[in-house]
């Protein structure tokens, strides 16, 4: 068991320092400058030599505790750890902007202080002269980027264009940003250069792809839900409880339009009196009254009604004596024999 979890976690190890040295490939050498003059100041005003690093990756990358040296003697494969470490300059920790986001630069400051900033390194970079300069991982032993740079003018800078390196006039320096491009490059060999396998434009491809299919969805279901609703209105609509309570409020309308054009005319001739306008107005309540019933399907109204039966009855059972019980024989018919 004690096995399994030490190669587990030997495997571990490795991918992880795989995929860290990987990244740490993404960081290179973008742009130097030897002889500062007039370009970019430091936070206190000072012009200095600088070296620009750029994260060729779609991905962020921390570069703290990685090297930087000018010094050719750290080639040497026999030399110890800590000897290399003597002869180059740490990037060091607790600056945010080491933390290089994909496609971003930094710009380190030379023949400086540390003490000055967290980008300032005592690298010595001659100004005049022809400089080699290493770019080295944490180990200090893994060689990520290395240029020779020409002895150059001032305010000139030394550039990589791709996987070619030139060297930039003092109006086409372009430090913290991306290298100069060419007025008369076009667009394919712009995309063939910054992004050679295509990953970008894949990228970007797919994700219009899935954008519009998204729209599309969003499209259809709003569609869908409002065809349901407009058909549940109309269902709602020709059902048959409705009719009855439309037709009643046309009578309703119809009864006080009538009304209304009455009480206009009166008020026209000025020869109706009040008792006139209060008759009308009952007869409208009385006939809305009557009617409202009506017009409505399926309701039947039972209104009572004196027919007389119970005056008829009163009047057969007036003369009998109540402590008699009624006969309920049927009366007898006289025939010729008792008329004799």
């Amino acid at each position: 068991m004690d096995k399994t979890r030490l190669l587990l976690s030997g495997i571990l190890l490795a991918s992880a320092s795989a995929v860290m040295a990987q990244g740490a490939k993404n960081i290179r050498i973008n742009e130097v400058m030897t002889n500062n003059v007039a370009s970019i100041q430091d936070e206190y005003g000072q012009r200095e030599a600088w070296i620009e690093l750029e994260n060729t990756s779609f991905t962020t990358y921390n570069i703290r505790g990685m090297y930087l040296t000018t010094d050719r003697s750290v080639l040497d494969s026999k030399m110890s750890v800590p000897e290399r470490i003597k002869r180059m300059s740490i990037i060091p920790n607790g600056e945010p902007r080491t933390q290089i986001g994909g496609r971003q630069h930094i710009v380190f400051f030379s023949n400086s202080n540390p003490a000055q900033g967290k980008l300032h390194l005592s690298l010595k970079v001659p100004m005049s002269e022809p400089v080699w300069i290493g770019f080295y991982n944490g180990n200090a032993v893994d060689l990520i980027d290395s240029v020779t740079v020409p002895a150059l003018a001032a305010d000139q800078s030394y550039a990589r264009h791709g996987n070619k390196w030139s060297v930039k006039a003092a109006e086409n320096v372009t430090p913290g940003i991306e290298n100069f491009i060419k007025t008369d490059e076009t667009k394919d060999a712009y995309l063939k250069r910054e992004d050679p396998h295509g990953i970008g434009i894949t990228l970007l491809a797919m994700g219009i792809v899935f954008f519009c299919l998204a729209l599309l969805f969003i499209f259809f279901w709003l569609f869908g839900e409002i065809m349901a609703h407009i058909d549940m209105a109309k269902k709602v609509v020709n059902t048959q409880p409705i009719k009855p309570i439309t037709k009643t409020v046309e009578v309703t309308h119809d009864i006080a339009h009538a009304t209304g054009n009455i009480l206009q005319d009166g008020l026209k001739t000025r020869g109706i009196d009040k008792e006139v306008y209060i008759a009308v107005i009952s007869m409208a309540l009385k006939q809305y009254q009557d009617d409202v019933h009506d017009v409505e399907s399926g309701i039947i109204t039972i209104k009572s009604k004196d027919t007389g039966w119970s005056d008829e009855y009163s009047q057969m059972t007036h003369f009998h004596d109540p402590k008699q019980p009624l006969s309920h024989t049927a009366p007898r018919i006289p025939t010729t024999r008792d008329m004799k």
